[in-house]
Formats: C-alpha cells, sequence, structure tokens
C-alpha cells in the first residue's frame, strides 16, 4: 500500500526534514541523508553499479521544497542538486532502513578514503534514536 505523507517540516537550523505519515509513522531525514540518497539519476546513475558517491555533503542545506502532485516533493538543495523526486514511499523507506543506509554510506566513504567527509560518525548517535539535547559535549 502507498505510503502517505501528512506533515513536512523543514528543520533548517539543524538541517533536518521532518516527515509524518499517514500510519502516525514520523522520520527526521538529515539534510546529508536526503542528499546522498537522492533518487535522481545523477546520484543514482543509469544502472546498477552506477551510483556516484556523493562526498562533502555534511553541511549542505535545503533551498527549497516544493510538492509534486501529491505523491512526492522535489528538495532545491544548498548545492544547487534539484533534480530528485522524493516519493512518499521513499522518504518512508529513508526513514525506517536510515541506520543501515548510514552505515553503507560511512562504509563507501571509508572505501574511498572519505572518511570523516560526513556529519555522521561511525557509531554515532543517530536521529532515529531518543532525542537528546545539547551539543554532545560532557560538562
Amino acid at each position: 500500500m502507498m505510503k502517505q505523507a501528512t506533515g513536512l517540516t523543514v528543520h533548517n537550523k539543524s538541517r533536518i526534514l521532518e516527515v509524518s505519515f499517514d500510519d502516525g509513522a514520523t522520520f527526521e531525514l538529515p539534510f546529508e541523508l536526503l542528499r546522498v540518497y537522492s533518487p535522481s539519476a545523477e546520484v543514482k546513475g543509469h544502472g546498477a553499479g552506477q551510483e556516484v558517491l556523493q562526498v562533502g555533503k555534511r553541511e549542505v542545506g535545503m533551498a527549497g521544497l516544493e510538492p509534486v502532485g501529491n505523491y512526492a516533493v522535489k528538495p532545491t538543495f544548498s548545492d544547487g542538486h534539484d533534480s530528485g523526486l522524493y516519493t512518499w514511499d521513499y522518504l518512508y523507506k529513508l526513514g525506517a532502513e536510515q541506520e543501515q543506509l548510514w552505515k553503507d554510506y560511512l562504509a563507501r566513504l571509508h572505501a574511498a578514503g572519505f572518511e570523516g567527509d560526513s556529519g555522521r560518525a561511525s557509531g554515532a548517535a543517530l536521529p532515529s534514536a531518543p532525542k537528546a539535547h545539547g551539543c554532545g559535549h560532557k560538562h
């Protein structure tokens, strides 16, 4: 069954897109995750094995977010990328599989020699974990 988004909130300061769905699920999707897993041909390539590793997206922002019919949104990222259509099902998949997607992305960065390139560190708390507030430093 197709998922239907019931709410979208762009949090520019924390660089998070909050998406709520009709089944009660809510996901906080970092802009970096959205950008590196863009469903565009520029990122995905035109077939299996043609994916293009996205680097330097740790600080990417969202300059705009426009609806596409009743089934998707099209973000414009601060690096100019704007060719990805994010369907509700795809956003749901990104949210539901976020932890594994981060692990895969960090492993690909590591393999390509870009270890510290992501805003996520290996083993760092993921946004899908219970929310913690503060800067993360022990006082």
